[in-house]
């Protein structure tokens, strides 16, 4: 076992590249988060404990590039400690560790939060995966893994969470309103006929109105819902929604190009 290491936080970005990997984060920053919301989005703070620090630094400098905020712990005392004093978003969680291993943690912490837990541990037998769902973990991968896999998981479990808390099904800006419950986008009152691929790209955007999302970010977002994620399918999908909201390619309205980098939706909210 590795000694132990303090709880520690980063926050500079550090490149994925190692990894064949897009260094560019998933999402925009700048989004407040509610106390208690894991909306995929908006979540920003991530535990990592571990006792093994190559695993730790791995994981730290992946998400770090993925705009998380790291927090490291080497067993599960110290993983207390900073669940209460940093408020994490979401735990990795190994098993072995000295002190308090992984099982006697995640069974003191349903004890007071229901917090999203993935088990990453080397144990694999299928006793050990029951365990840990029965004390709790919302997901459980194995030792060797891929990155992007565990990133994957990261937002499905967030996801999950997030329609369990009851996210916000509206979202308006300007003359144009949309609901997520309905997949239904209006502009001025009158119906807008969107693809679920167009759909997904003004959800996105209009989250993050007045700010600037990546091609890389859209594109991800775009594989993530099962869709192709290429720039130039990414152009055409843009192309056909400013069409579809008559939108002035000269002069916009709704949808700004900020060449070289991505797209804008532009917020006219008061």
């Amino acid at each position: 076992m590795a000694s132990s290491y303090p709880v520690s936080s980063f926050s500079p970005p550090l490149q994925a590249s190692g990894w064949g990997l897009p260094s560019q984060p998933e999402y925009p920053e700048g989004k407040a988060i509610k106390k208690g919301s894991y909306n995929l989005m908006m979540t920003r703070k991530i535990l990592v404990v571990d006792d093994t620090r190559n695993v730790q630094v791995m994981l730290q400098e992946y998400l770090q590039s993925q705009s998380f905020e790291v927090l490291l712990a080497a067993d599960g005392r110290e993983a207390l400690e900073a669940f209460h004093s940093q408020s994490p978003d979401l735990i990795l969680l190994d098993v072995m560790m000295p002190n308090m291993d992984g099982f006697q943690f995640l069974s003191r912490l349903r004890a007071e939060s229901d917090i999203p837990v993935i088990m990453i541990t080397a144990k694999q037998q299928e006793v050990d995966i029951i365990h840990g769902f029965e004390l709790g973990a919302d997901d459980y991968i194995t030792k060797p893994f891929r990155l992007r896999e565990l990133l994957m998981r990261i937002r499905a479990v967030m996801r999950r969470v997030s329609l369990l808390e009851g996210e916000t099904p509206n979202l308006t800006v300007g003359d144009i309103k949309l609901n997520r419950d309905k997949h239904e986008v209006l502009k001025q009152g009158e119906t807008i006929d969107l693809t679920p691929v167009e759909f997904y790209l003004l959800e996105m955007l209009m989250n993050y109105a007045g700010k600037v999302v990546r091609h890389a970010q859209m594109s991800l977002y775009l594989i993530d819902h099962g869709f192709a994620g290429s720039e130039t399918t990414l152009k055409i999908h843009i192309r056909n929604l400013r069409l579809k909201l008559k939108d002035d390619l000269a002069h916009p309205r709704y949808i700004e190009t900020v060449f070289g980098v991505g797209y804008r939706f532009i917020d006219r909210n008061p």
